[in-house]
């Protein structure tokens, strides 16, 4: 097997640079759209780019083109996605995360010497066709390699290397705006150039990290690679002890469960919506689609347009919004730290109940207080309305609660929820399938509020605290508690028989499984005894006239 790195940790740490790739992204647009050098140079006003020597009055791309180049991420992602199921099936984890570095360095030299606004929408897709790979496989990949007590934590460093790649990214583009000036005769392109070529450098340090990785082991067991799965849950779970109570536990899980799905056909992403599957189709995709929903990625890209109608302009513009993602970066920690104490469920109700409250608030404000701006602020049409003195306060405040709110729980939940949901041999391509749904909601809220701020304004705020509250309804009636359960655990909850056919047992009666996870990986507990004493013939009985 070579050398491999066996620590939990540094495993994790290394494979969610694939996440800070996203987060890099994110801020490489939001940072640099406000600036003189991005209007100027894809400028759209009536006399076209306004190069050095021109006295044109710079306004950037249309609001509708903004759009369809903040949406060709996302775009490039959705079918990043559904590609990495099969990418992830055939050459494993681990590959599938390296060929995305690959992708991801060719679109960021792309968009780094881009020429136009094509040169640089096609970049953007292809540096989505990355993020899709990425954001598909590294949860997966943490997950299955990671231990229950943990698996929360583990796969939630996924959104926290994401809100480190928004921040890292932020900071760099607004250094690199001091480059040049900021008019459309001293403007210089390196403003832009700088942080887009460095956010190539990510994927490369990944790319040779991941050499030192081992694959993982519910991969190679599906592979009939016995040995390699026994080597790897030595090396991560057992600390060299190949008969470690935890390691045998989890190599008897799995080769239960592989020999179950060997019976089986290779699965199709048709299989996911066949009357078995469907229900955890379903809560894998809505769990990705609400993340996008809450409207946390419209704040992230256009936070610049919504401190411009609090009157903050320029770079007081860019310091005011890059609070957000320190915000972003703290509160996320929280759930690095007690997710699995938690749980899953809780901590979606909480946040999208938060959430809702920030999106009601903030249309208030809007709509109480703000003055309609025709043509927009400085000639950017999104930027509709202008706020003064404490509604201008009050928007703000709103706008940082409400990222408080989502970075500790649908932020890091909405990357863990999904790879727990799914039996081993469908889990490549059911996540690839819900994180497309991710990309493809985002693709669509990308192009939608430009358009929106321009058209209906502080509505747009009630659209997504809409969104929120019927987010909170989903979960409690239909998201069951995951954490603390194996994930061949988890798959029994579908598949209760004392439940309703093809949903299982109830969300509301599931529970977090914590204490006992912890005793099983320190050898405290025999987990198949447990399972006997669960389904002793007492217990059924006892369930079969609960359900009577």
């Amino acid at each position: 097997m070579g050398f491999k790195i066996g620590n939990i940790y540094v495993i994790t740490a290394v494979a969610v640079i694939g996440g800070g790739l996203f987060g890099f992204d994110i801020s490489s647009m939001s940072a640099i759209i406000s600036t003189p050098a991005y209007l100027c140079y894809f400028n759209q006003g009536p006399n076209g780019p306004g190069y050095p020597g021109r006295q044109d009055e710079c306004s950037g791309p249309t609001a509708s083109v903004q759009g369809g180049i903040t949406a060709a991420m996302p775009a490039g992602s959705w079918l990043g996605a559904l590609v990495s199921g099969y990418l992830s099936d055939i050459f494993g984890r681990k590959k599938s995360i390296m060929i995305g570095c690959i992708i991801w360095v060719i679109g960021s030299t792309i968009i780094c010497a881009s020429q136009n606004i094509g040169m640089l929408i096609a970049g953007r897709i292809i540096n989505g066709f990355c993020v899709g790979i990425e954001s598909a496989q590294v949860p997966v990949y943490v997950s299955e390699i990671a231990p229950p007590s943990k698996r929360g934590r583990l796969v939630a460093f996924q959104q926290w290397a994401i809100t480190w790649g928004i921040l890292i990214l932020y900071y760099i583009s607004y250094g690199a705006s001091f480059v040049g000036g900021d008019t459309p005769t001293t403007y210089s392109t390196s403003a832009f150039r700088i942080p887009w070529g460095l956010q190539m450098l990510p994927a490369v340090l990944l790319f040779f990290a991941m050499m030192f990785l081992p694959e993982s082991p519910r991969w190679l067991a599906r592979k009939d690679r016995w040995e390699d799965c026994h080597s790897v849950l030595t090396l991560v779970h057992g600390k060299g002890n190949p008969d470690s109570p935890l390691v045998q536990q989890e190599l008897s899980d799995i080769r239960e469960m592989a020999e179950f799905e060997a019976r089986n056909a290779d699965v199709t992403y048709w299989e996911l919506l066949t009357p078995k599957l469907i229900n955890r189709t379903h809560i894998g995709v809505f769990t990705q689609i609400w993340s996008q929903l809450t409207g946390m990625n419209v704040m992230m890209y256009y936070i610049t347009y919504v401190f411009s109608m609090a009157g903050y302009s320029g770079n007081a513009n860019l310091l005011a919004s890059s609070i957000q993602y320190i915000i972003n970066v703290l509160m996320t920690v929280p759930a690095l730290i007690w997710l699995d104490r938690w749980g899953r469920r809780p901590t979606m109700i909480v946040g999208a109940t938060l959430m809702m409250t920030w999106m009601f608030a903030n249309a208030g404000i809007l709509a109480a207080h703000g003055e309609v701006v025709e043509g927009g602020v400085d000639g950017i049409a999104a930027v509709s309305m202008r706020l003064t003195g404490a509604p201008a306060k009050g928007l703000i405040a709103c706008t940082y609660l409400f990222v408080a709110s989502f970075a500790p729980t649908w932020g890091p939940v909405s990357w863990v929820y999904p790879p727990e949901l799914y039996p081993l041999r469908v889990r490549g391509k059911a996540v690839a399938l819900s994180t497309s749904a991710n990309w493809a909601f985002n693709t669509a809220l990308g192009a939608f509020v430009p358009p929106s701020f321009v058209n209906i304004r502080w509505k747009t705020y009630i659209v997504f605290g809409v969104f929120c509250l019927c987010m909170l309804i989903h979960v409690i009636i239909a998201f069951p508690e995951t954490a603390g359960k194996t994930l061949e655990e988890v798959a029994e909850i579908f598949e209760d028989p004392n439940g309703p056919k093809y949903i299982g047992t109830p969300a509301w009666k599931t529970k977090v499984e914590y204490r006992r996870a912890v005793a099983l990986e320190h050898g405290e507990l025999d987990l198949k005894k447990h399972k006997m004493e669960d389904h002793s013939p007492e217990r059924v009985e006892h369930s079969a006239e609960e359900k009577v």
